[in-house]
């Protein structure tokens, strides 16, 4: 038997407060000439507090990064060429922001140093050159972008991330204190992404000791932080970056489940962000996750959220397809879920049914 030999994240730094350690961090990584490009989360666009912590030097780039939506492909060739134009090439790219931030920063770097249009590497081991330096910054906790290998990609036919040993970030930056003053609904809708991470993963037929260690500790911060505790507190800040690190570990040697396959179709048709869309999907998931589903509800009342509901009516049969296709041409997260016969299990009628209900 050949075993999978993951490439990991090479650098670790966590604390509260060690954002300040950036400039410190990038400096052996500065190129002269090459500017270091710094992808900030559009959601500090007014923040000038904030982005004066940034240590810009010489011609390094700040982009506002326009994440309303999750990262398309063409936004990420738009980014990149446009740097290749101007400058040939960079010292890095960092990412500062949520999980659409980092991905996107994931796949700059990648463009930067591959030939081709970003959709030409949607899909598993396509990338063939290794990118340039990147770093990835959490500014919200849960979604696991920090660690995975992979970025979440809408291109013109498919959302497919690129998978490959050259998608991790070299350098990722764990500040708790980053995380506090992000609105209470999102906290929870990206606090749910890592919930729903750890039961799809425990419960899938992926699993192993590797994934169950980091799941089972991912899954036990996030019930402390959600059902156990105050979910706004100083302290649950840490738990909960720790738990979307855990997570997205946990996925590594594992994969994701229903939740994640069914809402990547509600993505690519209604552009709905993916933590949300991860929630409004496992609300209605009681036939695949029973005790999941209903720890989730406990959550939700608990945590005094609303989780959109009817934001599939009206839409037409070319749209319900358009989604099931996608959703379908998630192969791994289905046999995760349910096996090596997951085609006969999940129906296009079946999948109909169940988007009609969202």
């Amino acid at each position: 038997m050949k075993f999978r030999n993951f490439k990991m994240v090479d650098y670790v730094v966590y604390g509260r407060g060690c954002f300040s350690q950036l400039d410190e961090i990038i400096a052996p990584h500065r190129k002269e000439d090459a500017p270091m490009v710094f992808l900030l989360d559009h959601y500090f666009i007014d923040n000038t507090a904030f982005k004066a912590r940034i240590p810009l030097m010489g011609n390094d780039v700040l982009i506002d990064a326009d994440v309303t939506h999750e990262p398309k492909t063409t936004y990420v060739d738009k980014i990149a060429n446009g740097l290749k134009e101007k400058y040939g090439t960079v010292s890095g790219v960092i990412g500062i922001g949520g999980g659409s931030a980092m991905d996107l920063a994931k796949a700059v770097a990648i463009m930067m140093n591959n030939p081709g249009q970003a959709h030409d590497y949607q899909g598993w081991d396509l990338v063939k050159n290794k990118s340039v330096y990147k770093i990835g910054i959490p500014t919200l906790s849960g979604t696991g972008a920090e660690v995975s290998r992979t970025t979440v990609l809408t291109g013109p036919t498919k959302k497919l991330g690129m998978n490959s040993d050259f998608t991790p970030f070299d350098q990722i930056v764990l500040d708790p204190e980053l995380t506090k003053d992000i609105p209470r609904n999102q906290r929870f809708y990206t606090g749910m992404d890592c919930y729903i991470h750890c039961i799809e993963s425990l419960q899938g037929t992926f699993i192993n000791a590797f994934s169950r260690s980091y799941g089972e500790k991912a899954l036990e911060l996030c019930q402390e932080v959600f059902l156990n505790k105050k979910a706004w507190d100083t302290e649950s800040d840490e738990q909960l970056m720790m738990a979307s690190y855990a997570g997205g570990m946990s996925i590594a040697y594992s994969q994701v489940g229903v939740a994640h396959a069914v809402s990547y179709g509600l993505s690519y048709l209604l552009g709905t962000k993916h933590g949300i869309g991860n929630c409004i999907v496992f609300n209605h998931l009681e036939e695949y996750y029973p005790e999941g589903v209903k720890e989730f509800h406990k959550m939700v009342e608990q945590n005094g959220i609303d989780i959109p509901v009817g934001i599939t009516k009206g839409l037409t049969d070319e749209q319900f397809d358009t989604m099931i296709n996608v959703s379908l041409g998630m192969a791994p997260l289905w046999e995760n879920a349910l096996g090596k016969n997951w085609e006969s299990i999940m129906t296009r009628e079946k999948l109909r049914a169940l988007y009609e209900r969202l």
